[in-house]
């Protein structure tokens, strides 16, 4: 197997309705652990996601959890997801899914460098940003 990179976010404890609305946006199979199954399932935080990744059909991974009890979170303050490529329409795509009711830094627009660029928070204040190439 080769080695790949892959975002990996830690939620406030919405980290499945997160990768539930990511596996909306980009398709795919999201598989979910939750502590309970690894742990005390009458504990807290038992349904919590304790591990989830999504694989998609484009060949991208994300994966998520819950914070655990004790420790702090800060959700987009400390990762910034990018996506690129040449296929205009499924990068737009995206795009319009993932600013949906969030909030867009920069608009999906041509720059002086000749792609498409655009950056925008979604609804759960995760960064984005959108690179369509030109070439």
């Amino acid at each position: 197997m080769t080695s790949r990179l892959n975002p990996y976010i830690s939620f406030p404890g919405n980290a499945r309705e997160a990768m539930e609305f990511y596996e909306s946006v980009f398709g795919g199979t999201l598989q979910a652990n939750t502590f309970g199954e690894y742990g005390d399932p009458d504990a807290p935080e038992a349904q919590k996601i304790m591990h989830s990744q999504l694989e998609t059909p484009s060949g991208y991974t994300l994966m998520g959890a819950d914070t655990p009890p004790g420790m702090s979170v800060t959700a987009g303050d400390n990762i910034t997801i990018s996506l690129s490529g040449d296929d205009a329409d499924e990068l737009r795509g995206y795009w319009d899914k993932l600013s949906d009711g969030g909030n867009i830094t920069m608009p999906l627009e041509k720059q002086m460098w000749g792609d498409e660029f655009g950056a925008c928070q979604d609804k759960f204040g995760i960064s984005w940003m959108v690179n369509i190439s030109a070439s």
